[in-house]
């Protein structure tokens, strides 16, 4: 279920680059917000896409207020044209603040109402036990601040119930929601043990770094538990952005003149060549 043409971390690296390029010309043109939330799951998004998915699998971004940075994986991975990623935000476009349902390739559900992705996630890895699809896995790209949500946590009982095995859920663990740090607002930690006691297998990685993920990837697949899988991501929102990283700011400001060179100047193509064959 892995492509192997992007099992080495460095065309990772360079994907994920050119997936910020694209996503970060798209908010500039759109004076749009949520610049942070898409910065923090940009290498998640990339790894899972393009490193971990299969044909038949599927993916859903439950934290689709970062739908910006989806579309922009999309477009990496060939389901979406530069023309089509262009009209990002403009009038009557598909590609909307978040995603559509059901109108995009690789898009299987509306989301950003949030805490509802790992639900939607949970009904299609059951769906795929029940018909005897083996290979077939779900993955889900959750926030840190969605497991706030009762929602996240019936989900997460059902799963260990009907022992979906074949479903794994990332969680964005970059410590801040919408109105201030997740610990300030309602404390997860230890958030680790709280999915441990729902029985879930429990990993962690570094979402900035792809041997990191990498690892954990390759930690998931040979496990033999008959458990769902979370990967909890530690990532900083709004990573490279100057004083809004890591604050409340960089959730809602669109980007200055300033912030915008500074990050496009972070994720320049230094190799010269496309991330992509």
């Amino acid at each position: 279920m892995v492509k192997d043409k992007f099992l080495d971390a460095r065309r990772l690296e360079l994907a994920a680059a050119s997936i910020k390029r694209r996503f970060l010309r798209m908010y500039f043109a759109a004076n749009a917000g949520h610049v942070g939330s898409a910065l923090s799951c940009a290498e998640i998004l990339a790894f899972v896409r393009l490193a971990w998915m299969g044909p038949s699998d599927d993916c859903i971004l439950s934290k689709g207020h970062a739908a910006a940075a989806l579309y922009a994986t999309l477009a990496e991975a060939g389901d979406l044209s530069a023309g089509d990623i262009a009209t990002f935000y403009a009038d009557g476009t598909l590609l909307s603040a978040h995603p559509p349902p059901n109108k995009l390739p690789g898009i299987p559900f509306a989301t950003g109402s949030l805490g509802h992705g790992v639900s939607l996630a949970t009904g299609l890895a059951l769906a795929a036990k029940l018909r005897g699809e083996t290979e077939r896995h779900v993955f889900c790209v959750g926030s840190d601040g969605e497991l706030d949500e009762g929602s996240s946590w019936e989900a997460a009982l059902f799963a260990a119930q009907n022992h979906l095995h074949n479903l794994v859920w990332l969680v964005d663990r970059n410590g801040i929601q919408g109105f201030g740090r997740t610990e300030e607002v309602l404390s997860l930690e230890p958030v680790a043990d709280k999915f441990r006691a729902f029985n879930w297998d429990v990993y962690a990685a570094d979402g900035h770094s792809m041997p990191s993920l990498l690892q954990a990837r390759d930690a998931v697949m040979s496990a033999r538990s008959g458990r769902p899988s979370v990967l909890i991501c530690r990532t900083t929102k709004g990573r490279g952005m100057g004083v809004w990283a890591d604050t409340v700011d960089c959730h809602y400001r669109p980007m200055t003149q300033e912030v915008f060179d500074r990050l496009m100047l972070s994720v320049a193509d230094t190799d010269g060549a496309p991330t992509v064959d």
